[in-house]
């Protein structure tokens, strides 16, 4: 009996995860290269936390320039601290989005300058849940091959898509 049913299964049930990943752009490489990178003017809110709660402060921080008559940038987050070794009450990160140079902004947000700088950068297209993990694989085995690891702080720059179709293209910056 379980013989004759598997076709329907993989059908119903394992197909649809696998095209939902694929979509998703779940089977994308990252690309590492070196280059200069920046200069950014970036709006953000500091936070000290789990790296899993940046999503919600985002959200924070775009509600509160939308309250301020202000259209968010492209998300932006620099992480200071390596949460493979960092205990999660203690990772601190800039979480905001870019900003035009010259647009005024009240508190509680702050404003950021990043000068332009080398940098190595891993880009992938993916969605923002897997994006972050496979462009810091990337990294992660891109530096492995020459004995060094992944340095602190990174420069994380999601670029949505287009449309609902098109997934955004996520930079992570890492410093020479």
């Amino acid at each position: 009996m379980i013989k004759k049913n598997w076709l329907p299964f993989v059908l119903a049930f394992v197909l649809p995860i696998v095209l939902v990943f694929w979509w998703w752009g779940g089977f994308n490489r990252a690309t590492i290269g070196q280059t200069v990178s920046g200069p950014y003017h970036y709006v953000y809110a500091e936070h000290t936390g789990d790296y899993g709660k940046i999503p919600d402060i985002q959200i924070k921080v775009a509600d509160a320039l939308r309250a301020q008559g202000i259209t968010p940038g492209a998300p932006i987050a620099i992480l200071y601290d390596d949460p493979r070794t960092t205990p999660k009450s203690r990772q601190r990160a800039r979480v905001g989005y870019l900003l035009a140079p010259g647009v005024s902004i009240k508190a509680p947000l702050q404003v950021g300058d990043i000068a332009a700088r080398p940098v190595l950068a891993a880009r992938v297209q993916a969605s923002m849940l897997l994006a972050p993990s496979t462009a810091y694989q990337a990294l992660h085995d891109y530096l492995k091959t020459s004995g060094q690891d992944i340095r602190m702080p990174t420069v994380e720059i999601y670029v949505p898509g287009k449309s609902i179709n098109q997934m955004g293209i996520l930079t992570v910056e890492m410093p020479i």
